[in-house]
């Protein structure tokens, strides 16, 4: 057996025995719950009992018997509201009730229907007939008893919650260093090939080979590099210094224009004048390149892309419009989670990636300004100005 087999038996041996003991515990307290309740319809029927002998001996002067009764009318019910009614309706004594409050006859015909459904009323019967009623409540101890089991399961699932959530962001932190290193890695993969294609290109230059070959091949060079750069980025704290943003975004688009179908009408839109912001611009870049590849996706290849620059005294806002197939609006937010995609292919990290260098490291914002289905979607990013 595996060393991921016994941590799973084990941990659903923990969870197991975590919900016999709370079925315990619940089951104790409804118990005690019960118990305390019969004990106090004891006491209840302990006080009509002395209640049906204080009306027997009330001219008794016999004061022995007198005070024995007085001893458990007193002292029987010493904190559980109990309301005694007459056999005309009328209320004949009240324990443990506010009396100026008894004076408003809806509000004791709603606290008798109250204590009717918190317990059955007490007849007390004297010569065979029905002489008074109790209807009693439950004590403040019953009720503080009776919401103690809520209390408890709210207690444990909020422990749950805090042990789900601890749990969830180790397995995010080892994902994330697990992406790292293999990007990290990747980068280094990617560099020994790339030194060997900037040696083969100098050596073309000496052969009788077309310039614009050549020129075509190292602008591929450069890609790679710039992609190695990026990846090697990857899990580090970048290095930002205040860029003119419309340089930069316009730089990146234009590459993406010249290298993608004629079918897309590329379109820009931005200030004649300077925006600095605080960039890295490889990761910047990168950012726009996911937005503008995944616009020309849900335009399968075919439609209008455009590019929006404006500002404000404080913030720099990039739009980037689609007319594709839309997004539908709750998954507004979870087209930024790493794994969601719409494609057949692909790992769905283009704009989780972009939502963590525009959030974590340019402490900007990304998000679906619009969208409508069948008609295309507006990516926003703001960012603030240097």
């Amino acid at each position: 057996m595996t060393f991921s087999s016994n941590r799973n038996i084990i941990r659903w041996i923990i969870i197991l025995s975590s919900f016999i003991i709370i079925l315990l515990i619940l089951w104790n307290t409804y118990s005690f719950f019960q118990k305390f309740k019969a004990e106090e319809r004891v006491k209840i029927k302990t006080w009509s009992v002395a209640q049906i002998d204080f009306l027997k001996n009330i001219d008794n002067l016999d004061e022995d018997v007198n005070e024995v009764t007085f001893h458990v009318l007193t002292e029987t019910t010493t904190s559980t509201p109990m309301l005694v009614i007459d056999k005309t309706g009328e209320v004949n004594n009240s324990i443990n009730i506010d009396e100026e409050k008894l004076k408003d006859s809806i509000f004791t015909q709603k606290l008798i229907s109250k204590f009717t459904k918190e317990n059955e009323p007490i007849k007390v019967i004297l010569n065979d007939r029905v002489f008074q009623t109790i209807y009693y409540g439950n004590s403040p101890l019953l009720n503080k008893l009776k919401y103690y089991p809520l209390a408890l399961l709210l207690i444990i699932l909020l422990f749950a919650a805090v042990v789900y959530f601890f749990y969830r962001s180790s397995k995010i932190a080892e994902q994330n260093k697990l992406w790292t290193g293999m990007a990290k890695e990747t980068a280094h993969q990617i560099g020994t090939p790339l030194s060997s294609l900037v040696g083969w290109t100098e050596i073309l230059k000496t052969e009788n080979v077309n310039p614009d070959y050549i020129a075509e091949i190292e602008k591929d060079i450069d890609r790679l590099q710039t992609i190695t750069d990026r990846f090697s980025k990857i899990g580090s704290a970048p290095t930002l210094e205040a860029m003119d943003i419309v340089e930069v975004t316009k730089s990146s688009y234009s590459y993406l224009k010249s290298r993608s179908s004629k079918l897309v009408a590329f379109e820009i839109e931005s200030p004649e004048t300077k925006i600095p912001v605080k960039l890295n611009s490889q990761l910047y870049s990168w950012t726009i390149e996911n937005l503008v590849k995944n616009a020309i996706d849900a335009m399968k290849g075919k439609g209008h892309l455009k590019l929006l620059i404006t500002q404000n005294d404080k913030q720099v806002y990039i739009n980037i419009s689609d007319t594709g197939k839309g997004i539908a609006k709750h998954q507004f937010t979870k087209i930024f989670e790493p794994g969601f995609t719409t494609k057949k292919r692909g790992w769905g990290l283009g704009l989780s990636l972009a939502k963590r260098i525009i959030e974590d490291y340019h402490k900007g914002k990304i998000k679906v300004l619009h969208s409508e289905i069948g008609k295309g979607t507006t990516i926003q990013i703001s960012l603030k100005t240097a």
